[in-house]
C-alpha cells in the first residue's frame, strides 16, 4: 500500500499515512482517463451558438417578382439562402455536447488520476487547511512551506472565505470540493494537495467499485 507523510500547514511531518491501494495504488488506465477527460471537456461547452434559418429571419412574405417574363431567375422569397438578407443554411443550432459515461469508468479514471499523482510524488496530504486572514502573503507562505511550485489543486470537504480570498491572486492555485472533484482538474495540475478528511472521503466513495 502506498504511504505518504501527513503534513501540517508548515510542511512538517506529523505522522505516516497509509493510503488505500485500490484508490491510490493502481496502474493508471489510459483509455478511461482519455474518455472521461474528453467527456468532461465536452460538458464544459455551452452549446448556445445559433443562427437564423430562412424560417426565422424577418420579411420575405411575398414573391419578389412574377414567375415568368422578367428575364430574371425565378424567386419565391427574399429570405432564401442565396439572398444577402436571407437565412443561413446548415448553420449551428443550440445543442448539448454531453457524453454519456458509465459510473464505473468515471470511478476508474478518478482512481487512475489519483494513483498517477501518488506514483509520481506529486501528492501531498495535510491535516487541514486553515488560513486565519484573507492575505495572499499567508497563502504564499503555506505554498513555500509545502514546497509547491507550479499549478496546484487543493481538495477538501469545504473551504472558508479566507482561504478562497487569500489565493485568488495566485493564478496557479485552484480549489475543488471533494464531492465535485473531476479527473480533468486533477490531471490539469502539477501538484495535488488533499486534506486528511478528503482522503477519507475519496477512499469511502471509491473503495468499492
Amino acid at each position: 500500500m502506498p504511504k505518504v507523510n501527513l503534513l501540517n500547514q508548515t510542511g512538517k511531518k506529523v505522522a505516516d499515512l497509509t493510503l488505500s491501494d485500490y484508490v491510490f495504488g493502481i496502474e493508471p488506465h489510459q483509455q478511461a482517463l482519455y474518455d472521461v477527460v474528453n467527456a468532461q471537456r465536452a460538458a464544459m461547452r455551452h452549446g448556445t451558438h445559433d443562427v437564423k434559418n430562412r424560417g426565422e429571419v424577418s420579411g420575405g412574405g411575398r414573391k419578389p417578382w412574377r414567375q415568368k417574363g422578367t428575364g430574371r431567375a425565378r424567386q419565391g422569397s427574399t429570405r432564401s439562402p442565396q439572398w444577402r438578407t436571407g437565412g443561413v443554411v446548415f448553420g449551428p443550432t443550440p445543442r448539448s455536447y454531453a457524453v454519456k459515461m458509465n459510473q464505473k469508468v468515471r470511478q476508474l479514471a478518478l482512481r487512475s488520476a489519483l494513483s498517477y499523482h501518488a506514483a509520481n510524488n506529486q501528492l501531498k496530504v495535510i491535516e487541514s487547511l486553515n488560513i486565519d486572514a484573507p492575505k495572499t502573503k499567508k497563502f504564499q507562505e503555506l505554498l513555500a512551506g509545502l514546497g509547491i511550485e507550479g499549478k496546484v489543486l487543493f481538495v477538501s470537504k469545504t473551504f472558508t472565505d479566507n482561504e478562497m480570498l487569500a489565493a485568488r491572486n495566485i493564478p496557479t492555485v485552484a480549489f475543488s470540493q471533494v464531492s465535485h472533484v473531476s479527473v480533468y482538474d486533477i490531471l490539469n495540475c502539477k501538484n495535488l494537495v488533499l486534506t486528511k478528511d478528503a482522503v477519507e472521503a475519496l477512499e469511502e466513495v471509491l473503495g468499492n467499485d
